[in-house]
């Protein structure tokens, strides 16, 4: 071999042992940062989850909002499958579709009142007749305090917790909560929340995400496919009759995969699209399959997986339809029905959820 030829062999064989270093080089899994204040000075922190596979997931301190879950196409293409503000100022100006954690009840108590123990409490109605998604402020508008975030060798995680006191926002009971995000490299994110009480109190919490798998437009052509032939039919304000039908002949009949726009005309303009509850056949404590749905074009799919009773499938009704909801949760105005499953808490008692999304690309 030439002198020359071999130091660009050797030059060769350098830069692929630099490139190969570098490939290898550990994700940095989780990091934490200040990301601004609010009108009353309190700092927002923004901690990043990250996995090993080009996914990534931001979750902010204000509401336990979720800014942003980055997840690659098939051609490994990343972008964020939520709507999400690019800075705190647009959520400081009023985000219209969070990705923040709803509480101490999501969805709706009729006529912003409930009786528990022999005693009613009122509510803040703010959702026309009733009360919506945890009142005025709820839990989407308050500093969640957070534990530094961790990770292991294939995932990493944040733990967020809130001191609800008793009668803040009308409800009984001073409630510990926390809701603890985690990232693995199966590109699964999951929620698990977890809440204890020293007074009867109901409790119902979810994230209220708004999907889109393309990460641009309206979700129309992408598709859904949702694990129940049964919902509760509602009336003019989406407050459940107490009845269970099935989705059969209905448009609300997504047990076959379906595009998401094919039959939203349907609800037009009564209610804008679906804002719907559907059973699931979860028994609390194992997940279950929920639902799933696919972006045809970019090959982005979404698995959900819970533990909870229901999901609301809401398309952004008040947004244009860019982005979809399944909320995983006990249904709406369960308080109020004692037939359907019970959102009370007790003292003594643990509440424990756990909601897994997963995605992949095909």
């Amino acid at each position: 071999m030439h002198l020359v030829e071999f130091h660009l062999a050797l030059a060769a064989l350098l830069l692929a042992v630099s490139l190969s270093q570098a490939s290898a080089e550990p994700v940095q899994r989780a990091e934490e940062q200040d990301w601004g204040k609010t009108a009353d000075g309190a700092t927002v922190k923004l901690v990043t989850l990250r996995n090993a596979r080009g996914m990534s997931a931001k979750i902010m301190t204000l509401g336990a909002i979720m800014t942003e879950i980055r997840v690659p196409d098939r051609n490994g293409q990343a972008v964020s499958v939520i709507l999400g503000g690019s800075s705190f100022e647009e959520y400081k100006k009023g985000f219209p579709a969070s990705a923040a954690v709803i509480g101490r009840v999501a969805n709706r108590i009729a006529n912003a009142r409930f009786a528990l123990d022999g005693v009613t409490y009122t509510l803040a109605k703010n959702n026309g007749p009733n009360h919506l998604h945890g009142g005025n402020k709820g839990f989407s508008q308050v500093i969640w305090t957070a534990r530094p975030p961790s990770s292991t060798e294939h995932s990493a995680s944040v733990e967020l917790s809130y001191f609800c006191k008793d009668g803040e926002e009308g409800y009984p009971g001073n409630l510990n909560v926390k809701v603890t995000y985690s990232l693995n490299d199966d590109n699964e994110l999951s929620l698990t929340y977890e809440a204890t009480t020293d007074k009867a109190t109901p409790v119902n919490f979810t994230n209220h995400a708004y999907f889109n798998l393309a990460g641009t437009g309206v979700c129309h052509d992408q598709e859904l496919w949702i694990n129940s032939d049964r919902y509760t039919p509602a009336d003019d304000t989406l407050i459940p009759t107490g009845e269970i039908k099935p989705v059969k002949g209905t448009p609300l009949d997504f047990t076959t995969m379906t595009r998401i726009g094919d039959r939203i005309d349907k609800f037009l303009p009564q209610i804008n699209g679906y804002d719907h509850n559907f059973v699931l056949d979860g028994d609390g404590k194992k997940l279950v399959l929920a639902a799933r749905a696919k972006d045809p074009k970019s090959g982005r799919t979404m698995e959900v997986r819970t533990t909870e009773p229901a999901v609301q499938l809401y398309t952004g009704n008040h947004v244009g339809h860019r982005g979809f909801c399944l909320e995983t949760q006990h249904y709406p105005d369960s308080i109020n029905h004692p037939a359907f499953p019970s959102t009370v808490l007790r003292p003594g008692e643990h509440f424990r959820s756990e909601t897994v999304f997963a995605f992949s690309a095909q």
